[in-house]
């Protein structure tokens, strides 16, 4: 930062430059710039949403009522809590959830399903026991770690969320062993970025983009980082991979819409 602020008529150059070249042009100031956020992508989110809506909100009409003693009942409860979920309604998603569990026990410890509805529920320390249960079901997966993490963020803080940082030895999928960095501090967002080859076959390249977005978004929403995260999720879910990759891809998928879509809510920082 330089030592005197600008006259007044340098300060005007430096606006004009700025607004017209669309580049950082203020040479006094050493913070980075704003996200930008495009109204034409901005769209395209929105007429996702718009369109998703009325499918899933006819889903649920044929969804109505469930009966606990139908032999698919299970299924039924873990259908109609997806679509609860990707329509926004995160506690009654996880009541489905709940139900699933009530019914078939076993099912406990691997329903990742139901962890992530109750950190959106705003229950992060249900949430983060949940994600414990799936540790002792899983103990390679770093995606539950990462929920874990984030569930112990928003409980706890970051100080102890980074204390309790579960730690692996074995590797994982791309790129979620150098994502996983993102929550011990050991890589930044750009260095994840970096961390994906240029060379790779497109579908490769798109899932490993869609996931370092995707978590690099959550982590600036629980930091507090609302402009950045914006644009880390409304990335994610545009990237259209997610959605032919299969159920869990497009399930995380929608937790990326969703959450851009509750960021939409807050104003941008002055």
């Amino acid at each position: 930062m330089q030592s005197r602020a600008p006259s007044i008529t340098s300060f005007a150059v430096v606006v004009i430059i700025a607004l017209c070249s669309g580049t950082q042009a203020w040479g006094f100031v050493d913070e980075p710039a704003k996200p930008v956020i495009s109204d034409d992508q901005d769209l395209q989110v929105e007429e996702l949403n718009t369109e998703l809506i009325d499918s899933l909100t006819k889903q649920l009409k044929q969804k109505d009522k469930i009966d606990p003693a139908n032999a698919e009942a299970v299924n039924l409860y873990s259908a109609r809590g997806d679509v609860l979920m990707f329509l926004g309604e995160f506690e009654k998603a996880e009541a489905d959830y709940l139900h699933m569990v009530k019914l078939q026990p076993e099912l406990d410890t691997s329903h990742w399903r139901l962890g992530i509805a109750m950190f959106f529920a705003n229950h992060p320390k249900q949430a983060a026991a949940q994600f414990d249960k799936y540790n002792s079901f899983d103990n390679v997966d770093r995606e539950n770690g990462i929920w874990r993490y984030l569930s112990h963020y928003r409980a706890f803080g970051k100080e102890e969320a980074r204390r309790q940082l579960l730690r692996y030895e074995t590797d994982d999928r791309p790129p979620f062993k150098e994502v996983y960095r993102l929550f011990d501090g050991s890589l930044t967002p750009e260095e994840v970025l970096k961390a994906i080859p240029d060379d790779l076959p497109a579908a490769s390249r798109e899932s490993r983009l869609f996931y370092s977005h995707l978590y690099i978004g959550m982590n600036q929403v629980v930091e507090g980082n609302t402009d950045e995260a914006k644009i880390s999720l409304r990335t994610a879910t545009l990237n259209p991979w997610p959605r032919k990759a299969g159920f869990g891809p497009d399930y995380m998928w929608h937790i990326g819409r969703l959450q851009y879509r509750e960021l939409q809510k807050v104003k941008p920082s002055p």
